[in-house]
């Protein structure tokens, strides 16, 4: 979309040849973030990268993944909090960015193992949530055993009594 510019750090440069550290050769998002598969990137920075969902469930559906490779929901600890926190925030910013106002109106979630395709830790950010296509509202249902919104992954990490 016209107007967002993504930033790119040296670590994610389409001229460098070495991978950023963190990289998982065999990981597609890896290789997005590293410029390998002529994804457009929405933003990027040291911490946290986001582009568009190659299957769209929503009028806006957009991935927010860590530039660094990161496992699934399962492999997190309270320790991630922050980070998941800040990909909620880069997906709001992504939103506002492409003129969506209503931030009620959006489902930010992840789905739950066995039940992704990429072990990529990667947050959906779909809107507007009341425009989600019939199928997509099964992959991205509420309350379910494959999809956890952002808010119920903190707060399941902020009840670990220790970090993993």
């Amino acid at each position: 979309m016209a107007g967002v510019k993504a930033t790119q750090p040296d670590q994610v440069s389409k001229t460098r040849s070495v991978p950023a550290e963190g990289y998982e050769k065999k990981c597609i998002f890896c290789k997005i973030v590293n410029n390998e598969m002529g994804t457009e990137l929405l933003h990027c920075d040291e911490e946290i990268s986001c582009f568009r969902d190659i299957k769209p469930g929503a009028p806006h559906h957009y991935l927010v993944v860590p530039t660094k490779h990161v496992g699934n929901c399962k492999t997190l600890s309270k320790d991630h909090v922050p980070l998941v926190k800040r990909m909620v925030e880069t997906g709001k910013e992504i939103l506002q960015k492409n003129s969506v106002t209503d931030l009620s109106d959006v489902r930010f979630g992840f789905h739950w193992p066995p039940f992704c395709s990429v072990t990529h830790l990667h947050l959906h950010v779909l809107a507007p949530a009341s425009q989600i296509g019939f199928m997509s509202r099964l992959f991205y249902r509420l309350n379910s055993y494959w999809f956890i919104t952002a808010d119920q992954l903190i707060e399941l990490l902020n009840s670990k009594g220790e970090t993993n």
